[in-house]
């Protein structure tokens, strides 16, 4: 065991758990409301909202995975750039007026929106399944961040329930702040995430490079079909297709998720939003460095050095940015960078737990099961949700292998975007029909889950056969062009038939900031 990393790693953990205890007396309001508890009053200014944001959609696994597969696969890995920022000028467009019409009707969710908007009970509990299916395996995906660095200590991790004993204490604190404090708890929490994570991908993309003699070194030694994607031949697009569509795909769907909405509805107005996002490319910048450490454990020849084959041999290329933390540099650091690993992935980990409650407890149990409810019943149903949300999600790392929960979460992107339809095309219009909505979504969902499950949803690309071309793309980009396509088609015969469903709890100047 690396005792001083170790103590370094408890010590910054100890802090955040405080932290994240004490902000349920920060603006504090009534926390038996669900928008105090889930949503922080809607209170968060432009800086704690830029860390929110920033510290929800930048997770650990993003920190593990994009340089594991930059490491392994070459410059695939880079589509995490151009779709960071694709993201940036929809969501200018878009969300602003989610929260504008949110605010306006007490919206907590966005499937609280498409209720309004549709009236269609049917159709909103389709969204909210929906993104609680896909938010479970997300936040079951973050423990792999704290599983790797936790490995990396010292512990033994996977080899039975005593070595998940340090996940498991992770995760009940994370469990109990998260009950107390709601929302304002991440939020709190994601400013020290950030400045551990910006610190500690600084040093590794100047020391490192330093060390191996700059970057013109590190490219030398990466393979020239690590470096490029394939070309264009014989009338297959490969990689270039399957390339754009991932990066493009990718964006629409970033704020689909659960747990990017409830951030945005945090927000204390539109305007805090737009200025956000201005700013959060600066994100974008990181990523890319953080995508470049691929390339320079590649160069350094981490994977076959004694001290760190065993890591290798157990995680992968996911432990390629861990292993130069632990080659290049003194144990205090590297548990200052173990540190950010591991509370990149609880401050996700708790908004996401909190937006599968908030989307359970409006959308299923209000619904559904107990209509009249009252608004303390209601946030304490949602506080006991989030509990089995994050428990749940433990479970996928405890009892099952690794690769499932990689493979969920593959589907877990496809099956978000299928919401696509009826939460921003209802943002701008109420020309869709709320069963013609539903049919795209089945229809989306439907063909998406198939095509993913050709190769054991081991990967997300399918290959179209279009007059003589093979064009690869992303399936959740196909699935939603499907998904449109039905929708179109169906409003249409259902208005033709006159049997169009016009309700709408909304008006025009609700959007209108």
């Amino acid at each position: 065991m690396n005792v001083v990393a170790t103590i370094v790693f408890i010590g910054l953990f100890v802090v955040i758990a405080v932290l994240g205890f004490v902000s349920a007396h920060w603006r504090k309001g009534d926390m038996t409301q669900l928008h105090e508890w889930g949503l922080g009053g809607r209170r968060f200014g432009g800086w704690i909202t830029w860390f929110l944001i920033g510290g929800d959609l930048y997770t650990a696994y993003t920190f593990i995975a994009v340089p594991a597969l930059v490491f392994g696969a070459g410059a695939l890995g880079f589509f995490a750039l151009p779709y960071t920022v694709l993201v940036y000028p929809l969501v200018f467009a878009i969300l602003p007026r989610l929260w504008l019409v949110a605010r306006k009707h007490n919206y907590v969710t966005a499937s609280d929106f498409v209720a309004g908007r549709y009236g269609s009970p049917a159709l909103a509990l389709a969204i909210a399944v929906t993104g609680i299916v896909a938010t479970m395996p997300y936040i079951a995906l973050q423990l792999v961040g704290i599983q790797v660095v936790i490995g990396g200590l010292g512990f033994p991790t996977g080899n039975g329930l005593l070595g998940d004993v340090p996940l498991v204490i992770a995760f009940v604190i994370l469990a109990a702040f998260t009950y107390t404090s709601g929302l304002r708890a991440p939020a709190s929490i994601a400013v020290i995430k950030d400045l551990l994570v910006y610190v500690t991908v600084i040093a590794l993309v100047v020391i490192v490079p330093i060390k191996l003699g700059g970057f013109g070194n590190i490219f030398a030694a990466i393979p020239k079909d690590h470096l490029l994607l394939p070309p264009v031949k014989d009338g297959n697009t490969g990689l270039m297709s399957f390339y754009a569509t991932l990066a493009f795909g990718s964006a629409l769907a970033l704020m689909l998720y659960p747990h990017a909405s409830t951030a945005v509805l945090a927000a204390k107005g539109p305007n805090t939003l737009r200025r956000n996002w201005v700013f959060l490319p600066a994100y974008s910048f990181v990523l890319g460095l953080i995508a470049m450490l691929g390339y320079v454990a590649y160069a350094a020849g981490i994977a076959k050095l004694p001290e760190l084959a065993p890591f290798f041999k157990q995680y992968g290329p996911q432990f390629a940015m861990p292993g130069l933390l632990l080659h290049f540099f003194p144990d205090w650091f590297v548990g200052l960078g173990f540190a950010a690993v591991a509370i990149g992935a609880l401050v996700p980990a708790a908004i996401m737990s909190i937006a599968a409650a908030n989307l359970f407890t409006r959308n299923i149990y209000k619904a559904y099961l107990n209509p009249q409810c009252s608004a303390a019943q209601e946030t304490r149903i949602a506080k006991l949700a989030s509990l089995v949300v994050k428990f749940g999600a433990l479970l996928f790392i405890v009892f099952l292998p690794l690769t499932y929960a990689i493979q969920l979460q593959l589907l877990g992107g496809i099956l978000i975007l299928q919401t696509f339809p009826a939460i921003v095309s209802g943002i701008y219009t109420r020309w869709f029909d709320a069963k013609a909505l539903l049919a795209g979504w089945a229809a989306g969902l439907a063909w998406g889950i198939w095509a993913a499950s050709l190769n054991g949803f081991k990967t997300s690309g399918y290959a179209l056969h279009l007059g003589g071309m093979v064009i690869p793309a992303y399936i959740g980009l196909y699935a939603l062009i499907l998904n449109f396509v039905v929708a179109i088609v169906a409003t249409v015969a259902i208005r033709v038939a006159g049997m169009a469903n016009q309700h709408d709890a909304t008006t025009a100047a609700d959007y209108a900031g």
